[in-house]
């Protein structure tokens, strides 16, 4: 019977917005258990905040933690966090008091993450670029923001360099943390090692499947193996949790209908570089935007694309800030040194 509701799992994968019929069967989720879980990962933040569901078109909403603070001598420009691929508004839970003590702070889910809506996206790469950065843009629209600095980790940076491209003028400073796809994706000749037959096999198996695939194929096993093979969550908020709260909460927020999953696998090519890497626009952002670029010292990401930013933005302020000991999860790595550098960089502005 496992078996047969496994072959389930896999054929459904390929109609993503289909899943809902089987999902509660086989995986033990349920949105009502992600929210149970954001609340519980959500404990630690002192400040005070309002939880909203914005409403965007379509009938569509959008997941916000609202955070109030201002600083002394008048308004500041908002700090808005935009989540990475596979993550949520929970994940920011180190940081949200320090970067809510001098300015308002949003978080968000983006679409098709977390307990915000999970349309359908269309299949096209660029088509579904504009349906994230549309909604960044509805979303800012509704919650009533003349301009921002946008903040985002992973594919947020990448959604958050796409959508200055089009709205400029209510973005004053961007800030890319870790971020996914700017990148070319190389050559193979240019490359100093070829790539492995076996990752090669492995990749064109998994080609026709959405990335966190097999976490739902896995039904009841899902929430041990996200804490087998994602021991270092834990690690990483050990400061705040003892328990499986983050794997708890990272589960619940990736065994939902796989919405911006799809999304996220639509925009990629194998091995996952962007079709349409960032590298090849960044130099088409306003120049009065300026940049910082943060990663991680002990991050596999390649930190090489801030270097190809500052080339190609001459005539712009571009920052890179390396910080010792954090992998690709800086913020939660590091969270003091984390976020002491960002209001550094939002103390710039006033």
């Amino acid at each position: 019977m496992r078996l047969n509701m496994a072959d389930e799992c896999v054929a459904v994968e390929r109609r993503a917005w289909w899943i809902s019929s089987w999902l509660p069967s086989w995986c033990p989720t349920s949105m009502s258990q992600l929210k149970d879980a954001e609340e519980k990962i959500l404990l630690p933040v002192k400040s005070k905040f309002t939880r909203q569901f914005v409403p965007i078109s379509n009938g569509n909403v959008l997941s916000t933690l609202a955070f109030s603070g201002k600083a002394e001598g008048g308004e500041s420009t908002p700090l808005v966090l935009l989540h990475g691929f596979g993550g949520g508004v929970g994940l920011w839970v180190l940081n949200l008091d320090a970067l809510s003590q001098q300015r308002p702070l949003y978080a968000f889910d983006l679409l098709g993450f977390g307990q915000s809506s999970r349309p359908h996206f269309s299949s096209d790469a660029q088509e579904a670029e504009l349906q994230f950065v549309e909604s960044i843009e509805q979303w800012r629209s509704a919650v009533g923001l003349e301009s921002m600095v946008l903040l985002g980790h992973n594919l947020g940076g990448y959604l958050a360099a796409a959508y200055a491209l089009k709205y400029p003028a209510r973005v004053k400073h961007l800030m890319f943390v870790e971020p996914w796809g700017f990148p070319q994706r190389p050559d193979p000749g240019d490359q100093d090692r070829p790539v492995p037959i076996w990752i090669k096999a492995l990749g064109a198996m998994l080609s026709p499947f959405n990335p966190l695939a097999g976490l739902r194929v896995a039904g009841p096993l899902g929430p041990t193996l996200v804490q087998t093979v994602r021991p270092d969550f834990q690690k990483k908020y050990v400061s705040v949790f003892a328990d499986h709260t983050v794997t708890d909460y990272i589960y619940h927020l990736n065994v939902q209908t796989p919405s911006g999953e799809t999304a996220f696998k639509n925009m990629t090519i194998p091995y996952g570089w962007a079709k349409r890497p960032m590298v090849q626009r960044i130099g088409l952002v306003r120049e009065d935007i300026p940049m910082t670029i943060i990663y991680g010292s002990r991050s596999s990401i390649d930190g090489y694309s801030g270097n190809v930013i500052k080339e190609l933005r001459p005539n712009s302020h571009v920052e890179i800030i390396a910080i010792r000991g954090a992998g690709h999860y800086v913020f939660a790595d590091q969270p003091e040194e984390f976020n002491q550098k960002v209001l550094q960089v939002c103390q710039a502005l006033g």
